[in-house]
C-alpha cells in the first residue's frame, strides 16, 4: 500500500529566515539517497510528486515545474527525524508562457550558466539535518542543508506534518537569497542601472512529495 506524503515548501519572497554562512562547495554522493532498507526510511515515488517554482521581475512573474529525482524522510518513533530529496535540474519547464518560442528560450536561459548551469549541476538537493517538534501539535523547526550548483548553505524553516503509522503529510515555507548559491544574473547587488530588467533575489518553490514503500 502507498504511504502518501504531501511536502509543501516554499522558496518564498517573505517567510522565515536563513542562517548567513560563507559559499562552500560540497561533494554529495546523490547515490546513497532513498536506499536505506530502515522502514522509518519512507522514499519519495518521483512520479507522483512536483514541484512549482516561481520567479519575479520586477514587472511580472513567470512560473513553471522541475521534478523530483529521488529522496526520503525519515519517521522514528511517529516523528519526524530527517530526511533528502533531489531535484532534476535538466526538467525545468515553464507553464505560464503561452507562446512556446518564449516558453523554450525562459527555459534554456534557466538552464544556462546566467542561473542554474544544469550541465555542470544537473541536481539540486534539500537534506534535513535537524526537526524538533514545536509542542503536542504537528509543527516543526527545521534546518536543512540546501545544494545548488554545488554550494551548500544551511535554511530554516517551519514544518507542520501530520503522521499516522507510515503516512504522512507535511507543509513547509522557506525564503532565500538566490544570488548565496551563485544565480547572479540581473541581480541588484551585482549589476547596476537595471531599470525593469532586474531580477529579484528571492525564488519561491511550491513542493509536492508523494512517498512509497
Amino acid at each position: 500500500m502507498k504511504k502518501i506524503l504531501l511536502l509543501s515548501i516554499v522558496f518564498a519572497f517573505a517567510c522565515t529566515n536563513n542562517t548567513e554562512t560563507d559559499k562552500t562547495t560540497t561533494e554529495v554522493d546523490y547515490t546513497a539517497y532513498g536506499d536505506s532498507t530502515l522502514i522509518s526510511h519512507v522514499k519519495i515515488n518521483p512520479e507522483e510528486s512536483t514541484v512549482k517554482w516561481i520567479g519575479s521581475k520586477i514587472t511580472e512573474s513567470h512560473e513553471g515545474t522541475v521534478n523530483i529525482h529521488q529522496g526520503m524522510l525519515n519517521i522514528i518513533d511517529g516523528k519526524l527525524d530527517g530526511g533528502e530529496f533531489v531535484l532534476d535540474m535538466n526538467t525545468i519547464k515553464n507553464t505560464d508562457i503561452e507562446s512556446e518560442k518564449y516558453k523554450s528560450m525562459l527555459e534554456e536561459h534557466l538552464k544556462d550558466e546566467d542561473f542554474f548551469d544544469v550541465k555542470n549541476h544537473p541536481l539540486s538537493v534539500i537534506k534535513i539535518t535537524d526537526a524538533v517538534k514545536k509542542g503536542r501539535g504537528v509543527s516543526y523547526a527545521i534546518t536543512a542543508d540546501l545544494t545548488i550548483k554545488g554550494i551548500t548553505h544551511p535554511i530554516n524553516f517551519d514544518a507542520d506534518v501530520k503522521i499516522e503509522d507510515l503516512n504522512y503529510l507535511a507543509t513547509a515555507k522557506i525564503k532565500i537569497d538566490r544570488t548565496k548559491w551563485g544565480v547572479e544574473y540581473n541581480s541588484d547587488n551585482f549589476f547596476k542601472n537595471l531599470g525593469d530588467r532586474l531580477i529579484k533575489d528571492e525564488v519561491e518553490f511550491d513542493i509536492i512529495l508523494r512517498s512509497e514503500k
